[in-house]
C-alpha cells in the first residue's frame, strides 16, 4: 500500500485547501480512511491527532477542534480521499497524513480506540505540509 496525500500548500488564515488521498494499487473505498495531522515540533512518540475518518458507507466524524470547518469525504469512482478545510487557523499549521487500517473489515464503529486514534491505524502516507499565517 502506498498512499500519497496531495494538496498541501501556505495560505492566510481564513483561507481554504483540498487535500487528496489516494494509490492506484489500494481499493480505498472498502476501507475505513482517516486524515490525521502532527504539528511541528511535537513531542517525540505524541501520537498524530486524528482530524476525521469516514467508513466505507460514507459515515464520517470529525474532530471537535476542526468541527464546522473541515469535512471529509471520499470519491469511489475516482478512489480518492479528500479532505476540504476552510477557515483556516494559523493552528492548523500540520504535516497532513492518511491513513487506512489493516483490515477492510473495520469499521468506525469497531474501532476499539475510535477511528480518529492512530494506533488503529496500519497504512500511512508520506504527508503533505499545510501552512497557515496569520
Amino acid at each position: 500500500v502506498h498512499l500519497v496525500e496531495s494538496g498541501g500548500g501556505s495560505v492566510q488564515a481564513g483561507g481554504s485547501l483540498r487535500l487528496s488521498c489516494g494509490d492506484p494499487g489500494f481499493r480505498l473505498t472498502n476501507y475505513v480512511m482517516a486524515w490525521f495531522r502532527q504539528a511541528p515540533g511535537q513531542a517525540p512518540g505524541k501520537a498524530r491527532e486524528g482530524v476525521a475518518a469516514i467508513d466505507s458507507d460514507g459515515t464520517s466524524t470529525v474532530a471537535d477542534s476542526v468541527k464546522g470547518r473541515f469535512t471529509i469525504s471520499r470519491d469511489n469512482a475516482q478512489n480518492t480521499l479528500y479532505l476540504q478545510m476552510n477557515d483556516l487557523k494559523p493552528e492548523d499549521t500540520a504535516t497532513y497524513y492518511c491513513a487506512a487500517p489493516l483490515s477492510p473489515t473495520a469499521t468506525m464503529a469497531t474501532m476499539y480506540l475510535g477511528p480518529l486514534s492512530a494506533y488503529e491505524y496500519t497504512h500511512w502516507g508520506p504527508g503533505t505540509q499545510v501552512t497557515v499565517s496569520s
